[in-house]
């Protein structure tokens, strides 16, 4: 059953520490942030370069950048961190303030919807701040383009008045550095995207990387957890350290309730598996979407809206909360006639794939053949 879609590109912030959507937050494999993560988060948080676990690209030239600043005795030039959602943007902005000896203001792009309110806190800066600006991209453009000549010249013009007796007076800011975190790097402006210094873009962790994760936050939440029962925690984590961080709590609560207290390979799996998060870090939304997929319309192609009402969920959901993980992990494809589920989705449900097309009738293996699975 083919359907045409829009291939909006989704994007469902941060390491250790705001986006997503609303069905994004509810899920306990969800990267974007609650109230819940937030407070704990702070504590969890590393809080210099040395303590910070992953991104080992991103570390090396962050600290160099921060070390030659230091040497200077000036500030750090403007940083922009891309990357999905709970990779470490947030953490890295505190970080960067912490090595510079600096405080940091937080704001975000959805916050900013006027110039003025970007003056406003641009004013109010002290030399050296760091101004981290989360979600930079969903700023308003007059507030962008009153951020060039900020980031550029450290200086702003406030108009006063309207219409011809409208004056623009010059304000000078004190040096600062700017750090902007996005999780749509591709909806940046190129002149602002020029404007930053140094720009790392964070990739998704190693499941080794995320075992340390979890030892160390079990550690500072004074939980016993052994080898084992971290890789099975770090493997369904979708290699994003604040999801690790959430499945260990919720882990953590089934073995004091309903074991000894400590954190096996075993007591992991069957806390998950009350959760419904399965081997491969699925939960019931993704499976929900793979089942009708699969036993609903055969594997596809269908299209977004379709396989959206038979999952009784919103196109807006399926789209940007459970697709991007499932194309990531190759368990389903976007093609120009629609979804299609690829033959590790058969295998990870356990269901036999239907016989492939005789040879020359169009079906899902010409799909793969001809698209690409794009």
């Amino acid at each position: 059953m083919a359907h045409d879609d829009h291939h909006a590109e989704g994007a469902v912030e941060e390491a250790y520490g705001p986006t997503g959507t609303a069905a994004g937050a509810e899920r306990l494999v969800g990267a974007s942030a609650d109230s819940e993560d937030t407070a704990i988060e702070a504590a969890l948080r590393p809080k210099d370069l040395a303590e910070f676990i992953g991104q080992p690209k991103v570390r090396e030239q962050l600290d160099l950048v921060l070390r030659a600043a230091r040497a200077r005795g000036g500030t750090a030039d403007h940083v922009l961190l891309s990357g999905a959602p709970g990779l470490g943007k947030t953490t890295l902005s505190m970080i960067i303030a912490a090595e510079m000896g600096a405080p940091i203001r937080i704001t975000s792009g959805p916050a900013i919807q006027h110039a003025g309110d970007l003056a406003a806190i641009l004013s109010s800066l002290t030399e050296g701040e760091v101004l981290f600006l989360d979600e930079i991209h969903r700023m308003s453009r007059p507030a962008e383009e009153m951020l060039y000549m900020a980031m550029e010249d450290f200086r702003v013009d406030v108009i006063v008045g309207k219409g011809p007796g409208a004056t623009a007076i010059p304000l000078e800011l004190p040096p600062f550095t700017l750090v902007g975190a996005t999780t749509r790097a591709g909806l940046l402006p190129p002149p602002l995207r020029d404007r930053f210094g140094f720009t790392a873009h964070m990739e998704f962790y190693e499941p080794t990387e995320l075992e340390r994760v979890v030892h160390r936050s079990a550690r500072l939440l004074a939980v016993e957890i052994d080898a084992a029962g971290a890789a099975e925690i770090a493997g369904r984590s979708r290699g994003t350290p604040r999801i690790a961080n959430r499945l260990l709590r919720r882990v953590r609560d089934y073995a004091q309730v309903r074991a000894d207290g400590v954190i096996t390979r075993e007591v992991a799996a069957r806390a998950l598996a009350v959760y419904e998060v399965d081997e491969r870090g699925l939960d019931r939304l993704d499976r929900a979407v793979l089942t009708a997929l699969l036993k609903l319309f055969g594997g596809g192609p269908v299209g977004l809206s379709t396989l959206a009402v038979a999952v009784g969920e919103e196109r807006e959901t399926v789209e940007e909360v459970a697709e991007p993980f499932l194309v990531r992990e190759g368990l389903l494809a976007r093609t120009p006639r629609g979804r299609i589920a690829t033959p590790a989705a058969w295998e990870h449900l356990g269901l036999t794939p239907p016989r492939q097309p005789a040879p020359g009738t169009p079906g899902q293996q010409g799909l793969f053949e001809r698209d690409g699975g794009s």
